[in-house]
């Protein structure tokens, strides 16, 4: 996990870095469109929302264009309408990759990530192939100097959360995704200042990788990441310290 939040973060930073907003700003836009299709307009009753809202907030999505999904969404003006789909399959290593994607074509999407696994050293799987191995979770991301461990472990668990995990300098808060709203609240009562917020996909075992077979498993990952359907990626990697500073320095 803590390899593949790394990874995430990384990638979140990246992608404003290499000034990919209007890709970044796509995907939110069907991600709030979507949103406000299966739960209704108001964030503060519909969780999957909020979490839609804030990620598009965080990378400076105009506000106008937030609304104007969620009118989407809710029916008030015509637009596409996209099918909400898993993907499933390997990485180097025998890492389990789940993607999330919002698609108006399935038949285009399959295909074009078959091929993005075939070309990156891994395999599109069939439904069911790894995604028993990830729970659906609500995952908070603290720098740990904000905040003492124990202060924020029985505040979040007072809140409702389920853990608590120390990793890169930072905090997870790990939750049911029902008990989200109540442990975002919290956080934000306390004054906490949180890095991230969302609900996803959290592997119950992990790999731990080599250098190589590390650089390997990113590059798919990224790849995947970047996809215009694809609105998240989970995997099953761990990368030790010593690979991670290793990737670091030659990235």
């Amino acid at each position: 996990m803590a390899g593949h939040s790394h990874w995430a973060n990384i990638s979140r930073k990246k992608a404003l870095v290499d000034n990919k907003r209007g890709k970044l700003w796509s995907k939110l836009s069907k991600a709030i469109i979507v949103a406000a299709k299966l739960g209704g307009p108001d964030p503060d009753m519909n969780v999957r929302l909020r979490c839609a809202v804030d990620a598009a907030k965080a990378v400076s999505m105009p506000k106008d264009n937030i609304q104007r999904a969620i009118k989407r969404g809710a029916g008030e003006s015509e637009g596409i309408n996209f099918d909400e789909i898993l993907y499933e399959g390997y990485g180097a290593g025998g890492v389990a990759i789940l993607c999330e994607v919002l698609t108006d074509n399935r038949n285009r999407t399959a295909s074009e990530l078959r091929k993005v696994f075939e070309l990156n050293d891994g395999k599109l799987g069939e439904s069911g192939c790894v995604g028993w191995m990830f729970e659906r979770k609500g995952l908070f991301v603290l720098p740990a100097a904000g905040v003492a461990e124990e202060d924020l472990m029985e505040l979040a668990l007072e809140a409702g959360a389920d853990d608590v995990k120390s990793s890169d300098g930072r905090f997870e808060v790990i939750c049911d995704p029902g008990s989200f709203q109540q442990v975002a609240a919290a956080l934000e009562q306390a004054s906490l200042r949180v890095d991230s917020q969302e609900i996803t996909r959290i592997p119950s075992s992990t790999v731990e990788l080599d250098l190589e077979t590390a650089r390997k498993v990113l590059n798919l990952v990224e790849k995947l990441d970047d996809h215009d359907d694809v609105q998240s990626v989970s995997a099953n990697f761990s990368i030790p310290d010593e690979a991670l500073t290793a990737l670091a320095a030659s990235s």
